[in-house]
């Protein structure tokens, strides 16, 4: 707008052109007040402005003048330098936040809003309308539901490579429960996870998840074990989950399980800005951030209070059967040697009372969330064995055709395994069934050998017949 001009509406104008009809003698003022809009007072005022300044009389005083409450072009500049700079990665409402947290500058939204994107800085997400979908209503006591699930994101910044963040929330108050950082998603990171519900909160009645391998068998085979027990075993966590009679329950969309997917929405638009401006680009410098404050914090700001106060989590066991039911379980049988075979690993089991030998018991492998390695027959411990990475196991169905099998199925690894292990977690906490994201392949000679095509990431480690399968003994 030019300056000595003043913008008018078509209102005014219409306005004006009645009221110049009455100056003019044409048109009574008592009949043109029902088309001005206004009481016959209030005409009288008007017909006079428009006698004495015409058309601007109509429009408002204070129009083309600066508001008495504006706020001084110097703030502006340097709230949009902060912007620019400090805070690029925040968003509206977190970066109006953070200015009077961390600057002393307390501004409302709308004003930083419309500060940002005259300055030409783009809101960090799009809005859009919001489909309609029915929504189930949250428990009504705490306990009642844990949502859990993982999130493969650009954590560290658009040029480091993604890893997976696994959150476990409370459904009736939204309320985060635990985080943990990883490679990519896992039963050992599932059930790490549940460790630290458990141990910070208590066992909760159900969970509520999705139809991830580490949670949910998706083969059709059966084996005879299983024919005859009438039931198919659960994975590594369902079986956690079972003998802490949690129930699971599975959900069939994405936007079935949306509260902890707006979680990850709120948690990768605050905290990849907040890992950023504390300068953590690792796992263990994330894992240790997110339990020093972040998470109080964080409940502070977005739990709701429940339908009712009743707590309904549940007391854990005590230490060493939670270790148990915590762990990565095989079955065996001890050989003639009294010892346990299990995909390469040898644990030797030392004599018994009287020095009873254990041979051709079923025993239960176990590895613990540190690695280590127990055997127990019932609810005694055989033996113990030192840490080594963890791997975890899956079940195959043997396919050497006519040959007779003590078993129908075997334990193997995968053959594609990560890198060396990150400080505070196993080596191979990342096999889960999944390849690893964005890590190198180890090297193999004999396959990457010229004219020889790289096999899958998720084929198998298997031995041809007549060949000796190496074992490593480590007890």
């Amino acid at each position: 707008m030019k300056k000595g001009t003043i913008a008018v509406s078509q209102r005014e104008v219409k306005r004006y052109g009645l009221l110049r009809k009455v100056l003019e003698g044409e048109l009574m003022l008592v009949a043109a007040t029902r088309s001005l809009g206004v009481s016959y007072r209030q005409a009288k005022r008007l017909k006079r402005k428009v006698k004495e300044e015409g058309l601007k009389g109509l429009a408002h005083g204070n129009r083309g003048r600066s508001p008495a409450n504006k706020l001084e072009e110097g703030l502006r500049r340097r709230v949009l330098g902060l912007s620019e700079e400090r805070y690029r990665d925040f968003n509206d409402t977190h970066f109006r936040e953070e200015l009077a947290k961390q600057e002393g500058i307390a501004l409302s939204r709308e004003t930083l809003r419309r500060w940002r994107r005259e300055g030409g800085i783009k809101p960090k997400r799009k809005r859009r309308a919001p489909r309609h979908r029915s929504r189930r209503p949250r428990k009504p006591a705490e306990g009642l539901m844990m949502l859990w699930d993982g999130s493969p994101h650009h954590w560290f910044g658009k040029e480091r490579p993604p890893c997976c963040l696994m959150a476990a929330m409370d459904d009736a108050t939204g309320k985060a429960l635990a985080l943990l950082f990883l490679p990519q998603e896992s039963s050992w990171g599932y059930l790490k996870l549940l460790e630290q519900v458990v141990t910070r909160w208590g066992i909760p009645a159900s969970v509520y998840q999705d139809c991830h391998g580490a949670l949910k068998r998706h083969d059709d085979g059966w084996s005879l074990e299983e024919e005859l027990a009438g039931k198919r075993e659960p994975t590594q966590v369902g079986r956690a989950l079972e003998a802490l009679e949690i129930e699971p329950i599975f959900a069939g969309s994405a936007q079935a399980k949306g509260r902890i997917e707006r979680l990850f929405g709120t948690l990768q638009d605050r905290l990849v800005a907040l890992l950023a401006r504390e300068g953590i680009t690792e796992l263990t410098a994330a894992n240790a951030y997110v339990n020093n404050g972040f998470l109080a914090e964080f409940n502070s700001k977005f739990a709701q209070a429940p339908a009712s106060l009743a707590r309904v989590w549940r007391t854990p066991p005590r230490q060493a059967e939670r270790e148990r039911i915590l762990s990565l379980g095989y079955a065996a049988t001890v050989g003639n040697d009294n010892a346990v075979r299990l995909e390469g690993r040898v644990i030797d089991i030392p004599p018994g009372p009287g020095k009873r030998s254990y041979a051709k018991l079923k025993v239960e492998v176990r590895q613990l969330l540190d690695g280590s390695w127990r055997v127990y027959w019932a609810d005694q411990v055989l033996a113990r064995a030192s840490a080594t990475e963890i791997a975890d196991l899956i079940r195959t169905k043997r396919r050497r055709k006519g040959v007779r099998a003590a078993y129908d199925y075997q334990w193997v690894n995968l053959a594609s395994k990560l890198g060396p292990a990150l400080p505070g977690v196993p080596a191979a906490d990342t096999l889960a069934g999944t390849p690893p994201i964005n890590l190198p392949r180890q090297a193999h000679p004999e396959q990457d050998a010229p004219g020889r095509a790289n096999p899958p990431t998720t084929r198998l480690r298997r031995a041809n017949p007549g060949r000796r399968i190496g074992a490593t003994r480590i007890a």
